[in-house]
């Protein structure tokens, strides 16, 4: 029996998040092959409105641990112009995760992946700059292992994050995307935190599941030399392949200059040296998607749990830039479910696990 699930989430991507229209080119790009029966459902729709074309690739992580460990310098570096130049005829762009196993790539050669991300930046950067785009996740075993949760259950968790209004969510974010571009100083204080950062002219933007999905955060970018202080993100990240929890970062004048981790230190500092702009945080965010109350070690779910903040290191976003440039983008995330502060200048906008300014009660899950 199929899930009717699939289907309404397939018509908020297709006719919410990337509003697929007649004459589009549409790129299905899937990470896996368990989210055939969403790739369906997409196709479908994109098909019955009206779109000229719509093409659909596979990946598979495995294939890409093969090519990390096995390509020369000459390979790894080789930029293939065929896919740029297909990218630049697309018009939507939607991207879904399905892992058959989530670690795949931990034993992957971390260098060499870095090496060919820089490569595959114009690609990247194309997709981003000049598409409609949305990238997703399909509930599968391995990301329900992940997550600690049965497959029952993780299907709950990921679709009632996706399959809501996100009209009414939207609306919703109109107060904290204001008091945020009003101010200037972010303060954030917990027992293992206290981080300054300075927001002022930078503008704010709510995502409202136009690009990611789940979605439910508003961001922004520090003033790139602005922050200061150090911070412990209670989070476990998943990176390339690879996890690393209770990452702390110091910074001084913007850059990090002490990270630690309990896990894989050495790459920690491999992903921190990518090149200059990965110790520079090119982004700064608060989570609100009230369908997120835990962490399960991806990203594109964690970085929206509601009443967390995320940090990103690396490149910035176009919409609010910082001037920060990298070939990564690092999301960081800490909870504050539970003690800690978020302060926009004067404004204590977060205590204790709850929003408590005036005008974001109606945030609170």
């Amino acid at each position: 029996m199929k899930d009717p699930r699939v289907k309404e989430l397939a018509e908020i991507l297709v006719n919410y998040s990337t509003a697929v229209k007649e004459g589009d080119v549409v790129l299905i790009s899937a990470a896996g092959f368990q989210c055939l029966p969403l790739v369906k459902e997409i196709y479908a729709l994109c098909l019955q409105n009206g779109a000229k074309y719509v093409t659909w690739e596979f990946s598979n992580a495995d294939m890409a641990k093969v090519f990390y460990d096995n390509a020369s310098e000459d390979q790894l570096k080789f930029f293939p112009q065929h896919r740029l130049d297909l990218m630049k005829q697309v018009d939507v762009y939607i991207g879904i995760a399905a892992p058959d196993n989530t670690m795949a790539l931990a034993e992957a050669n971390q260098g060499a992946m870095l090496t060919n991300m820089r490569t595959m930046r114009p690609i990247t950067d194309q997709r981003v700059e000049h598409t409609r785009w949305v990238v997703t996740r399909y509930p599968t075993q391995a990301a329900a292992q992940d997550a600690k949760m049965s497959l029952d259950d993780y299907e709950n968790y990921v679709f009632n994050a996706c399959c809501i209004d996100w009209n009414a969510m939207s609306a919703k974010q109109d107060k904290l995307r204001a008091l945020m571009e009003a101010a200037d100083r972010v303060t954030i204080r917990s027992a293992d935190t206290h981080l300054t950062l300075s927001i002022k002219g930078i503008p704010a933007i709510k995502c409202d599941g136009l690009r990611n999905m789940p979605d439910g955060e508003v961001y922004t970018a520090p003033i790139r030399d602005s922050v200061e202080g150090h911070i412990v993100y209670n989070c476990r990240t998943i990176y390339n392949g690879k996890e690393f929890p209770d990452v702390r970062l110091e910074f001084q004048e913007g850059k990090v200059v002490r990270a630690s981790t309990s896990g894989n230190q050495n790459d920690l500092e491999m992903i921190l040296n990518t090149d200059e702009g990965a110790r520079y945080i090119g982004e700064f965010a608060l989570g609100i998607n009230p369908g997120i109350r835990r962490a399960t070690g991806s990203i594109l779910f964690d970085e929206k749990i509601a009443l967390s903040l995320h940090t990103a290191l690396g490149s910035c976003y176009n919409e609010c830039p910082n001037g920060n440039k990298s070939a990564i983008h690092w999301d960081l995330i800490k909870i504050l479910d539970t003690e800690g502060e978020i302060w926009f200048d004067e404004n204590l906008i977060q205590k204790d696990g709850s929003y408590v300014h005036p005008d974001l009660l109606d945030l609170n899950p």
